[in-house]
């Protein structure tokens, strides 16, 4: 038998990524009442979780062995790196725990209620809940905000039963140092793992449908993209 419930409320987030808790966080100081859903056990979405903010740490880390390399121009030499990835893997997921916990305060604080589970309308004033567990909780609500996020999208042509295939997630936990890397997709994502990749790579090569790394930013941002991606890794075009 199916364990479930039933709640109602003003306002439900569909997404607990940067669009969906804000929005709840929002609503909530404007005094409605707020469920916010989403599938992870943790807030920030793919941003936070496994996205933007995990990948910063690691484009950090690459910038310091870089700006070390490019001292020994100047003058300043320093020995070969040592680097122990389960360290370097253990800092961000502290870096990215510290910020999921800050945002797990601030949903209590303004009495978010949040519940982890795959959301699901099931009509004009209606989501169905459902948890890895098989509970299922039906929310009943006047407004609803959708923040649902994105996901990397699946190449047609890739074969990603290769165990040597990896989405941007999933490149944020290697457990071995790559002599090679190959970074399809020159956007957000593939930009940062990239280059933060060159810390933990002997080479990094990155491959782009359009010629333009970083499509859909603005000028600077794609003029410095592209220029670090020249100096720092083989950018292929087709």
């Amino acid at each position: 038998m199916t364990d479930s419930a039933s709640l109602t409320t003003k306002v439900v987030v569909l997404g607990g990524g940067p669009g969906g808790y804000t929005a709840a966080f929002r609503a909530a100081d404007l005094g409605c009442e707020v469920v916010l859903i989403d599938d992870r056990g943790t807030l920030g979405g793919v941003c936070l979780n496994v996205g933007c903010i995990p990948s910063k740490t690691l484009l950090h880390a690459a910038k310091v062995l870089s700006e070390a390399r490019e001292m020994h121009q100047r003058g300043i030499g320093f020995g070969a790196p040592n680097i122990d990835i389960d360290a370097l893997r253990g800092w961000k997921d502290e870096v990215v725990g510290r910020l999921t916990g800050g945002l797990t305060g601030l949903a209590r604080k303004r009495k978010v209620q949040v519940i982890v589970g795959q959301g699901r309308f099931t009509g004009a004033h209606t989501i169905q809940v459902t948890n890895d567990a098989g509970r299922v909780t039906t929310v009943n609500f006047e407004q609803a905000i959708v923040a649902v996020g994105s996901r990397p999208v699946q190449l047609p042509f890739v074969p990603y039963d290769d165990p040597r295939v990896l989405d941007s997630t999933g490149a944020l936990e290697l457990r071995q140092v790559p002599r090679r890397l190959l970074v399809i997709g020159g956007g957000g994502a593939g930009t940062a793992t990239g280059a933060g990749r060159r810390c933990r790579s002997d080479r990094a090569s990155r491959g782009t449908y359009h010629p333009a790394v970083r499509r859909g930013l603005d000028f600077d941002q794609r003029h410095g993209g592209r220029g670090h991606a020249e100096r720092h890794h083989s950018l292929l075009q087709w």
